[in-house]
């Protein structure tokens, strides 16, 4: 039901600005420009715009349109790939006229007049493959290359449990519509020389509780020692995940004035995070999420909990 509400609410209006979340990654990206094309494709009269911060290192893959609040007047406003309302990137995304939310993350920020979440799915860019299929809107090269960008940043390159017998499906449908496979694949793994300095040097930030809780706060000084901007950092988040006996950990990133506080990025093997990153300013995946520390005891208080929930997992 809401799949075809939806699709009528985007046969609607003749204006359509469409969010994703903050510090994206190649979903959030992915899916908000695959929607953005295929319904340029599909309508051509229609003015559709991406809202949203800078993309930072994944210029590659989007940019995005300058958005002011008059665009909202009389528009569709659609929030793709972001669990909550704190976590949405641009202002005014309430302005609109009407606000539909897609997501894969567990729903437990009800926020919009028309919601479409299926948590089982691996990524919001499979979901736009399965609803841009259903309402026949255009899927053509430019937006199987965003979609495909999508599925394989948010499941590791098809190794994370949310990948599906269905994922390798749509995969094997967006091959047949000539995805940049190479150059993707090569995009996504690329990382720059000051990045892969970082992901040495966060090893000498470890710390690692006998419980398998792990943890690395990367100050504004090490971000400046290695010329790495905030954004950059994140190439640095999943390598203690190689570690073995490391169950699960955050990476605890310094925001740069004049914000303050830590950016925090949550991963785990095994024990649920999620509940803990809502406690935080922050939500996700049950495996992968982010949230925010106001300052050096918050991190504390979020690295407790972390040591908590492995050793309830164990």
């Amino acid at each position: 039901m809401e799949i075809k509400l939806i699709k009528e609410k985007i046969e609607q209006y003749d204006k359509i600005i469409i969010h994703r979340h903050q510090h994206p990654d190649p979903d959030a990206l992915g899916s908000q420009k695959s929607l953005t094309l295929s319904i340029k494709k599909t309508f051509p009269n229609k003015q559709v715009l991406m809202a949203g911060e800078s993309v930072g290192d994944l210029d590659w893959l989007s940019h995005m349109d300058n958005v002011n609040q008059n665009d909202y007047k009389n528009a569709l406003v659609i929030v793709v790939d972001t669990a909550n309302v704190p976590r949405i990137s641009g202002e005014n995304f309430d302005k609109g006229n009407f606000l539909i939310k897609i997501d894969h993350h567990p729903d437990n920020d009800q926020y919009g007049n028309l919601r479409f979440v299926d948590d089982e799915a691996s990524s919001c860019s499979e979901i736009m493959y399965d609803l841009l299929t259903q309402w026949k809107f255009v899927i053509d090269k430019q937006v199987a290359n965003a979609i495909y960008a999508g599925i394989v940043g948010d499941t590791g390159r098809f190794m994370y449990d949310a990948t599906s017998s269905h994922t390798f499906e749509v995969a094997s449908e967006l091959l047949n519509l000539g995805v940049d496979l190479p150059k993707i694949n090569q995009k996504l793994s690329e990382v720059t020389l000051q990045q892969a300095k970082l992901q040495s040097s966060v090893y000498d930030y470890l710390t690692i509780d006998k419980s398998g809780a792990a943890w690395a706060i990367i100050t504004q000084e090490n971000l400046k020692k290695l010329d790495v901007t905030m954004e950059q950092a994140h190439a640095v988040v999943s390598s203690p995940g190689r570690l073995k006996g490391v169950v699960s950990w955050i990476i605890a990133v310094e925001k740069k004035i004049p914000e303050t506080g830590f950016r925090i990025h949550y991963r785990s093997k095994g024990p649920i995070i999620n509940t803990l990153a809502m406690n935080h300013d922050g939500g996700g995946h049950p495996l992968a999420s982010g949230a925010n520390a106001k300052d050096e005891e918050e991190v504390k208080q979020i690295i407790n909990e972390l040591i908590q929930a492995v050793k309830d997992f164990k």
